[in-house]
């Protein structure tokens, strides 16, 4: 048999191998030691030295061919028959991939924006660096109150030909006097965000934390829209057996105003160390727009009406949560936010 011969038959025959076994079969018959191509290269030393030469080269090449043929049949049998990993247990339950989530605190302004959301308030945003006259002025807080002072407020180094300083925001009210400023009534909107304060860092208060705040102003708005609008929120968030409670208060801004309370779910008003043994836990402030904020905004405050609430997101999270440290949110501890 002739290299032209074995070639043709080695293509029939490798046509038909269907498994790794059969391929190493026909390796052994055709490429091994004792195989057919061997005894082909046996007969060389019967030529003369001009036919070796030739007849050599046709089996080496079809030697080569051979091998590219077969490595090219394994990879296609190894991909088509995989070897069975004996060590591989299916029952076994899968590694569970590391996902990210929200932090508890995201969590929190996403669903408060959400339930006013369904009232029909708008979420909008401001900036953080600030000037006194919307941060101060426009709100009705006198130049000679308590929090303009260096010791409450953060201030920046002015610009140059800057007659106002610039400053952290203390509060987001000013997100609400910039959209007073651009749009005519009628406004609903909730402004959530970061706030800045001097504060001592300790278990209760940091230097920044943040704020949601409200606003609707309309020709017509009165208070007790505003406790039903409130008690609707408190409600959904707090859950429905939630009771409301509105004390007198004073802001610069609003008049009258109130603090708002809830009942405490957690000893259900029979007194515990979270409600300081009252019953009650203080959650936000609101009242009716003082019409001096009005006049600020140019609104005429003779025509419009308004009212404006306020709450701290740290503090709704850690009512709702059970945590006891707000310094905990701002931490980046593992195996806190996992639990959220």
């Amino acid at each position: 048999m002739d290299s032209r011969s074995l070639g043709l038959e080695a293509d029939s025959r490798l046509a038909s191998v269907n498994s790794p076994e059969s391929l190493e079969a026909f390796r052994v018959d055709y490429l091994g030691r004792k195989g057919k191509l061997a005894r082909l290269f046996d007969t060389l030393k019967d030529l003369s030295p001009e036919e070796r030469r030739a007849k050599g080269q046709e089996l080496n090449e079809l030697k080569r061919t051979l091998e590219v043929k077969i490595n090219s049949k394994a990879d296609f049998l190894g991909s088509a028959h995989p070897k069975k990993d004996t060590a591989f247990d299916p029952t076994l339950p899968g590694l569970r991939p590391n996902v990210g989530r929200l932090h508890p605190l995201t969590q929190t302004i996403r669903e408060i924006n959400g339930l006013f959301e369904r009232l029909g308030f708008e979420v909008v945003e401001g900036p953080e660096i600030e000037t006194e006259f919307s941060n101060f002025t426009a709100l009705n807080i006198p130049a000679d109150h308590p929090s303009r002072d260096n010791f409450a407020t953060f201030y920046l180094q002015s610009e140059k030909g800057r007659e106002s300083p610039l400053l952290l925001r203390s509060q987001t009210s000013t997100v609400q006097i910039r959209v007073m400023q651009k749009r005519k009534p009628p406004l609903r909107i909730v402004a959530p965000g970061r706030v800045y304060r001097p504060d001592q860092v300790d278990a209760s208060h940091s230097f920044m934390f943040h704020q949601i705040e409200g606003l609707m102003v309309d020709e017509r708005t009165s208070f007790s829209e505003l406790k039903g609008v409130l008690q609707f929120f408190l409600r959904k968030l707090f859950g429905p057996q939630t009771k409301t409670r509105f004390r007198p208060h004073f802001f610069p801004f609003t008049e009258p105003s109130a603090e708002v309370d809830v009942n405490c779910f957690l000893c259900q008003q029979k007194g515990c160390s979270v409600c300081g043994g009252k019953g009650w836990l203080e959650v936000l402030g609101a009242g009716s727009v003082d019409p001096a904020v009005f006049d600020q905004v140019g609104y005429d405050s003779k025509r419009v009406q308004g009212f404006a609430f306020g709450l701290g997101v740290e503090r709704i999270a850690m009512l709702r949560h059970g945590i006891p440290d707000i310094r905990l949110f701002f931490e980046n501890d593992a195996r806190f936010l996992r639990q959220f």
